[in-house]
């Protein structure tokens, strides 16, 4: 009767072995990509925007050693080769027709670089597709727009032109430099102080891109202003904050001063170790800028250190060398540990000790931005990259925390940096009951309406469905903390508010819908929601009902900018086992969806096309979007071993 009521609910002894094989490779093949350091060392890969502004910035500070050289060369080689074939480059593979953004950063930066020349065929193609689209007016990235103004290719724009003053008041005031996330921070303050000072630094070398910054003016020049006219609340609010300014004591121009300089301490005190801000590039080549524009020689040591921090984060991707915008080496090395005891290893075993020291080991200490609105909480956070000490964020705490959870009972350093962490977790949610990713109370609807595209991703923080039910999942699986607890109560509750019509819920770091829906999925199950509620119900029939024919799901990284779901037309390895690993948590036994989830991860694993590369990883919608190398490899294993604890 065992036996028979197994073969019921489980899987077949032949789907059984064709799991277990496939578990068994992908974990061996897991292992073996594994440092000897103990941490997994995968590349960050981020379109050719970090490639462009490694260049740009570069070339602005005239540094001409071989090694530099080599660098250039071999980025340009980069970006040259994921040109498309009417001129243009795009942020993912079924983008349609081609990014202005990227394209106009890629085509600045072949050009700076000297190795490619305006009359060569492919430049060509990039600056008619460009002048066809508006010219540079037309670029939608405020960083583009940055740099462009920064190198003297334009102006600033009218979106920026915030008083630097702002720096100034009072993190409780609505409208202070620090209601901003953290993120937008490290971003704006070089910017203001850049801004602020109409600075641009030309060199003989630099090229001439007057003639696609002068194209349509009626369109492109104004269309900064139009925004800002468009924001009458935005801009109501600036001037109260203007008038505010005006009456704090002191004349305008030390104002003025005392706000650069703040500009320029807030900089310097957030500079990690490798000489990056805040461990970004797209940070780091502000900083140099603004630097410059206080006055710094091109030459001094911080900038110099920057530069060097920029070419270290160089990895291979797929035979080029790409600038990575920070290494993802503490996130993969929890994820892949995590996975891999989940496919069986112990904690006593090698890979699962050595990923665990490294772990131990960056666990944050210092006080960051995070305590301004968390003042009474102790550090005990991990951030996202090896060299981030001042920036921990939830979803790589409690990723972390579930890596090293089976080392606590072993020794004591692990338990009491496990219950450091989780406190911290506890601290940072929200008081609506979600959890954002790096700071608590950063959901100011006001800086939203900042004409500028993506501000109202990029400029706050808010509760997210996919950090929301990552933290449950967490809690309910790996701490053992249910619905009973008024806390976990709450945070189901945003997340059943939170719930798209379709039965979906947006993602906010992944691609998109599905990503959302799983870790939302998987969080209210694991802290003991009925898999009978109707909210999952729904969940798992919108799942169902975005199957592919061959059995895998994929989404398409336009959900993100249209905020709607859009279907890739495709599967893809990462997004496939988001969706199973989803289904197989409130399914009681195997469905016909499940099993034919499970039979595309079996036949994919070892598929290298461009469904395996396509990003699913997400940072800021319609212009940051992510290929994690790690992801074809950890979620397969992830999704195909539990569906092995629970149905076989």
């Amino acid at each position: 009767m065992l036996a028979m009521a197994h073969g019921k609910a489980g899987m077949t002894l032949k789907r059984k072995t064709e799991v277990d094989n496939a578990v068994r490779r992908l974990a061996q093949r897991l292992i073996g990509l594994q440092s000897p350091d103990g941490r997994w060392n995968l590349c960050f890969e981020n379109g050719t925007v970090t490639d462009a502004l490694t260049i740009i910035v570069l070339r602005s500070l005239e540094m001409r050693d071989d090694a530099k050289e080599t660098l250039i060369r071999r980025l340009h080689r980069r970006i040259l080769s994921r040109q498309e074939p009417n001129g243009a480059w795009r942020l993912y593979r079924d983008e349609e027709d081609g990014s202005v953004s990227a394209t106009i950063e890629a085509y600045y930066a072949l050009l700076y670089s000297g190795f490619s020349r305006p009359e060569d065929d492919a430049m060509r193609k990039a600056k008619e597709w460009i002048a066809a689209k508006g010219g540079l007016g037309k670029a939608e990235s405020l960083l583009t727009q940055a740099v462009l103004a920064a190198t003297g290719q334009a102006s600033w724009p009218l979106a920026v032109r915030l008083p630097v003053e702002l720096l100034l008041l009072p993190a409780s005031l609505p409208l202070s430099f620090y209601r901003f996330s953290g993120y937008a921070r490290v971003h704006l303050a070089p910017i203001l102080a850049m801004a602020n000072q109409s600075f641009a630094v030309v060199t003989p070398d630099s090229p001439r891109l007057a003639e696609l910054l002068e194209l349509r003016p009626d369109e492109s020049g104004a269309a900064g202003e139009n925004r800002e006219e468009q924001h009458t609340e935005w801009t109501s609010a600036l001037e109260q904050v203007k008038a505010a300014l005006k009456r704090l004591p002191g004349i305008p121009l030390q104002l003025h001063r005392r706000a650069l300089k703040r500009a320029e301490r807030y900089m310097l005190e957030r500079i990690e170790a490798d000489g990056t801000l805040y461990s970004y590039a797209t940070a780091t080549v502000l900083m140099i800028y603004g630097l410059l524009s206080l006055g710094y020689p091109k030459r001094h040591p911080v900038i110099v250190k920057a530069a060097e921090g920029l070419a270290a984060l160089a990895c291979q991707a797929d035979g080029t060398l790409h600038i990575q915008n920070s290494d993802s080496n503490v996130w993969d090395t929890a994820l892949a540990s995590h996975a891999l005891q989940t496919a069986g290893l112990s904690g006593r075993s090698a890979p699962v000790r050595q990923a665990g020291a490294y772990l131990l080991a960056r666990q944050q200490s210092k006080l960051g931005d995070w305590s301004i609105r968390n003042p009474n909480e102790a550090a005990g956070g991990w951030g996202f990259s090896d060299g981030n000490t001042i920036n921990p964020d939830v979803d790589d705490t409690t990723a972390a925390l579930r890596a090293i959870s089976r080392l606590v009972a072993a020794d004591p350093k692990y338990e009491e940096a496990y219950n450091r962490g989780l406190h911290w977790v506890l601290s940072m949610q929200n008081d609506d009951g979600g959890w954002p990713a790096f700071e608590r109370e950063c959901d100011s609807r006001l800086l939203t309406l900042l004409p500028v595209h993506g501000a109202e991703s990029a400029a706050i923080d808010p509760s997210t469905a996919d950090l929301t039910g990552r933290t449950l999942e967490f809690l309910g699986d790996t701490a053992g903390i249910g619905i009973r607890h008024r806390f976990v109560l709450r945070a189901v509750q945003w997340l059943l508010r939170s719930q798209e019509a379709d039965g979906s819920w947006y993602g906010r770091w992944g691609v998109c819908y599905l990503y959302g829906t799983w870790a939302a999925l998987t969080g209210i199950i694991a802290v003991g929601v009925d898999p009978g509620h109707p909210a999952v119900r729904k969940a798992e029939r919108w799942l169902e009902s975005i199957q592919n024919d061959d059995g895998g799901w994929g989404e398409s990284c336009s959900s993100d900018r249209v905020k709607t779901y859009v279907p890739l037309r495709a599967s893809t390895p990462s997004q496939t086992a988001w969706a199973l690993d989803a289904l197989a948590a409130v399914a009681s036994k195997p469905t016909p969806a499940i099993e034919r989830g499970v039979d595309y991860l079996l036949q994919a694993a070892d598929r290298s096309d461009w469904t395996a590369v396509y990003p699913t990883g997400a940072a800021l919608p319609g212009a940051f979007y992510i290929h994690y190398h790690s992801y074809r490899h950890i979620w397969p294993l992830l999704a195909l071993a539990r569906c092995r604890r629970k149905f076989g």
